[in-house]
């Protein structure tokens, strides 16, 4: 690693004033994509700022309809949270779905929304939730938040502080992980409810999370699996590496569509 000034605040107001400090200065949630960045010497910031011994970043909580995650929260308590597990049990399964024990251990909500990384599991279930995404100036619809391949619409030195959710209607997530490492190489979130049928898709796609649109007409037109038939993304926009083709993730992403529509429709 490259040597760095290491800082630890006690409040948002401490954290917001050490980021400001240095153009160079990072903020430091999970580590678990910033900490081996900084071990392959691909990262050289000037500070870190950790995020984690901040309590106005924790908690999970129900405020009317909304399910309202902190950003320092992290996946295991997401996982098996009684509230999430009441009120948005999709959301328990996803991050019980997240890399392994020490991963899950370690990183968290904020982390990995702020991080976008095309294959994260949380950005899916944000698009299809239609979430918010709080940070310590704005609130930003998930919609606008995600823009591309590890890019979101968050400024130099802005922080994530929680996750709006909100509640109502039905939402599965059915994932293909990678064996080795967990992310997802297809990850398909449906939401079904009153604002209609939202489809969203991660591991797959160059371009980051999508809206998988010609998905959600189909199955407004009939909520079932064989409403799919035919249907998968373009190849050509999929993801191509050694862990398999763009067609191939292309199947992959309309296999766990339909695993997802058929696990819904099973419930009612």
């Amino acid at each position: 690693m490259f040597a760095f000034a290491y800082h630890r605040p006690a409040t948002l107001i401490e954290a917001q004033a050490a980021l400001a400090a240095s153009e160079e200065a990072k903020p430091l949630a999970g580590g678990q994509t910033l900490i081996p960045t900084l071990k392959q010497r691909l990262a050289s910031p000037s500070d870190l700022v950790d995020l984690g011994g901040i309590p106005a970043l924790r908690g999970i909580t129900v405020v009317q309809d909304l399910l309202v995650i902190g950003a320092m929260v992290r996946h295991v308590e997401v996982a098996t949270s009684p509230i999430v597990a009441t009120h948005l049990p999709a959301l328990a399964a996803l991050a019980g779905l997240i890399g392994d024990p020490a991963v899950r251990n370690r990183g968290t909500l904020g982390g990995s929304v702020a991080n976008n990384d095309p294959s994260a599991d949380y950005p899916a279930a944000c698009l299809a939730l239609d979430a918010v995404i709080v940070t310590d100036r704005r609130e930003l619809p998930a919609g606008d938040f995600f823009t591309g391949l590890f890019e979101t619409a968050l400024q130099p030195g802005e922080i994530v502080t929680a996750v709006r959710f909100p509640l109502g209607g039905e939402a599965t997530y059915e994932k293909f992980p990678n064996p080795a490492s967990r992310y997802a190489m297809a990850g398909v979130f449906v939401r079904r409810g009153e604002g209609g049928i939202r489809v969203a898709v991660t591991g797959a796609s160059q371009g980051g999370v999508f809206r998988w649109g010609a998905a959600e007409a189909a199955l407004a037109a009939g909520f079932s699996p064989a409403a799919l038939d035919g249907l998968r993304p373009e190849a050509e926009e999929m993801i191509a590496d050694i862990h398999g083709s763009g067609a191939y993730r292309a199947q992959l992403v309309a296999v766990m569509a339909r695993r997802a529509v058929a696990r819904l429709a099973a419930a009612r």
